[in-house]
């Protein structure tokens, strides 16, 4: 039997994952890439800062927390400020409850720890391995022109100065593919997607694939026509770009839980109902944080509360699935470089080798 791929040390992205799908076996180039195990990160945890707006956090919650917690809510990596800016004005993503108790300067410290779903910039995911984004952009309040960022309950960066750093780097790797999927959007009229999108073509240009029947789109499809980019666009002016793929085209349904055995059944269904042609398939390792789950650790956030905890759970789920037409397609998860995520799904292909050897 043929040896499976090993990954990077545990605890960190392998550099050795940036030019993954450019050295996997011919026999795998011309699979659907529906078939392929691929890595992918989402944005943020949606329900956490949504679900922060039903708590009651007046002053004597605040109080109560004190100055001496202010330290631990930093965040221990100078990236945090990468995808949010807890100077800027909370995103209109939120509701506005929240944008009220957000003038306090400790609640915004606090959706911080909650809305930050990762360590890495879009380099360092893609150098890692990653190759699918979930992506939520908004407009921002009170400024002039049509610019977009990317929102995880506070701004992050400018969608453009993201989108040429992941040009940059397929630029250096032209064997590599992406997919954006672009599948909320805050604040935004006709004429800022009208720009979103002109931005998008003007960042990829020729990288751009169009819209294709799914089953045609391989590595060796791709090569060929020198393409890299798959752009999934939740809106319906994705009907007046060739370059735009629907969003039903890439279903990623969301379990939505605390639980992590909830989570593991739940994609184990969704998996079970997933299309067998047509579409590519998002499975959501996510564990989503309710009301009483940010109340009770208020401080300590996203990370320190539900993934260290669940992630190694999550890891064994990934390790015993196969690609293939009703297998996994995409994974995502949260903190994904506190483990060898991106080698561990990515190593989940050579079981399609195995699968053609046997047929032989």
């Amino acid at each position: 039997m043929r040896e499976r791929r090993r990954g990077g040390a545990v605890g960190a992205m392998a550099d050795g994952n940036a030019d993954w799908m450019g050295s996997l076996p011919p026999a795998l180039r011309s699979l659907p890439l529906s078939n392929l195990a691929i890595p992918g990160k989402t944005a943020v945890t949606a329900g956490g800062l949504l679900s922060v707006c039903s708590l009651s956090i007046d002053h004597r919650m605040i109080n109560r927390i004190g100055d001496a917690s202010l330290p631990s809510l930093e965040g221990s990596h100078d990236s945090f400020s990468y995808w949010v800016d807890e100077k800027s004005p909370v995103g209109p993503d939120q509701a506005t409850a929240i944008k009220r108790l957000a003038r306090i300067s400790l609640v915004r410290k606090i959706m911080k720890k909650w809305s930050v779903t990762q360590n890495l910039t879009f380099k360092e995911q893609l150098e890692g391995g990653i190759r699918y984004f979930d992506l939520r952009v908004s407009s921002k309040p009170g400024e002039i022109g049509k610019e977009t960022y990317f929102i995880h309950g506070l701004f992050g960066i400018k969608v453009w100065d993201g989108l040429k750093e992941m040009n940059s780097f397929l630029e250096q790797h032209p064997k590599e593919v992406i997919f954006l999927d672009f599948n909320h959007f805050y604040a935004m009229d006709d004429s800022h997607h009208h720009f979103l999108i002109n931005r998008i073509r003007s960042a990829f240009e020729s990288k751009l694939c169009c819209v294709e029947c799914v089953e045609y789109v391989t590595l060796l499809y791709m090569w060929e026509k020198k393409h890299q980019v798959l752009i999934f666009y939740h809106h319906p002016l994705y009907q007046e770009y060739p370059f735009l793929w629907p969003g039903n085209k890439m279903p990623a349904p969301w379990a939505n839980t605390t639980n992590v055995h909830k989570l593991l059944q739940f994609l184990e269904t969704t998996l079970g109902e997933r299309s067998r042609y047509g579409t590519f398939h998002v499975s959501q390792a996510i564990l989503t944080p309710r009301v009483k789950t940010i109340a009770r650790h208020l401080i300590r956030g996203l990370k320190n509360t539900l993934v260290h905890r669940n992630l190694p759970m999550i890891l064994n789920w990934v390790k015993a699935q196969k690609p293939g037409v009703m297998g996994v397609n995409i994974i995502t998860s949260d903190f994904v470089e506190l483990v060898d995520f991106a080698a561990t799904v990515i190593a989940l292909n050579d079981l399609l080798l195995e699968e053609d050897e046997s047929a032989t």
